[in-house]
């Protein structure tokens, strides 16, 4: 179930501009994780980086304002 709730997360931000931002933000994966548990989303850092390591994608974030590719459009 907590893969899917990942997966749930991941459209979430590919679907929402201002979700990605604020996501896109936090620094750090515990805090990316707590701040998604906060909004509603049930899952452990371990699930996100197994549904990450499974599709081929990386936490590292990028740029100025911050991107990262994890987002399923």
């Amino acid at each position: 179930m907590s893969k899917k709730e990942v997966e749930r997360f991941l459209i979430a931000g590919g679907e929402n501009k201002e979700f990605r931002l604020k996501y896109n933000q936090i620094e750090t994966m515990p805090k990316f994780v707590a701040s998604a548990v906060e909004d509603g989303f049930d899952f452990t850092e371990d699930d996100l980086t197994a549904v990450l390591r499974e599709s081929g994608d990386s936490f590292e974030s990028y740029g100025n304002p911050r991107i990262r590719d994890i987002w399923w459009f």
